[in-house]
């Protein structure tokens, strides 16, 4: 398939999160380390840098502008005029924000994790735009990309350690649709890396960011592997289908932890025509 080339070169400690701004027709994403969220728009080359004043796990867009962020001490809501408020404020000592998504209903899945990524010391919870917090999962290590399938039946979720990217059926429950039966849909062999950040395609596939490993992989929805970006940074983080037609394949990667960090670690990284991604959904708040 077609090889990568560089979208924003750059040297994020932890990049992180991308996502597509149908709306704005820009790319989001995040150094969860440095504090910083960034946008790049591909027709124009305009980049803008937001910096927090703490650890942001992820960024996503709102309906009628601005930004929902998942903050260290809670998630956040960024108005478009540069606002602030606290839509769920609660702070946990050695605790900080991780990877989020928006659910097809407009809330949103927000994981946290310990800084020492102790087992069990991360969650998974749902927002509702008027901050009504439910815990989904209270027994996580390093919580991380969330997705859901084309027809919206399915669940996809990933606790890095496990080496896992697991998959639930998203059914209905008092009014509420929430993840349910939890299984195993693809192990990541030794050696490979481990799972972080994905996102499913038009086709169902799901896409994954393998840190340490290397590489993108595609995985059908049986669970069967089809394709493999090879990359030269050693941590990609995370995926995400952006462009005007939803085919270029955006991967974060990062810089910590590497005592000679490869050039492009950082950087944000293209695959041009990769696939068909899926528009997501902006955070109803």
């Amino acid at each position: 398939m077609s090889t990568y080339d560089i979208a924003v070169r750059e040297y994020a400690t932890l990049g992180e999160g991308p996502t597509w701004d149908s709306e704005a027709q820009r790319l989001i994403w995040i150094d969860i380390l440095r504090s910083r969220v960034y946008t790049y728009d591909p027709a124009s080359g305009r980049r803008t840098i937001l910096v927090t004043e703490q650890h942001v796990g992820a960024a996503k867009p709102r309906v009628g502008g601005g930004l929902v962020l998942n903050l260290r001490d809670g998630v956040g809501l960024r108005d478009a005029d540069g606002g602030f408020r606290w839509l769920h404020h609660e702070p946990v000592a050695g605790r900080r924000a991780n990877d989020a998504a928006v659910a097809p209903d407009g809330s949103l899945f927000a994981g946290t994790m310990r800084y020492d990524e102790a087992p069990g010391g991360g969650t998974l919870a749902r927002f509702t735009a008027e901050g009504l917090a439910q815990a989904v999962l209270d027994d996580v290590a390093v919580s991380n990309g969330v997705g859901w399938s084309p027809d919206e039946q399915l669940m996809y979720y990933i606790d890095s350690p496990t080496r896992r990217i697991d998959v639930f059926d998203y059914a209905e429950t008092d009014g509420v649709r929430l993840p349910v039966d939890r299984r195993p849909f693809v192990t990541i062999e030794e050696g490979a890396g481990f799972p972080d950040g994905l996102t499913v395609d038009a086709e169902g596939c799901v896409w994954v960011a393998l840190w340490e490993g290397g590489a993108v992989r595609r995985y059908t929805p049986s669970g069967e592997l089809d394709r493999v970006v090879p990359l030269p940074t050693p941590r990609p983080t995370a995926c995400a289908f952006g462009g005007a037609d939803l085919t270029d394949l955006y991967i974060t990667t990062a810089r910590v932890g590497t005592d000679t960090p490869h050039p492009l670690s950082g950087s944000l990284l293209v695959v041009p025509g990769a696939g068909k991604g899926l528009a997501q959904p902006a955070f109803a708040g």
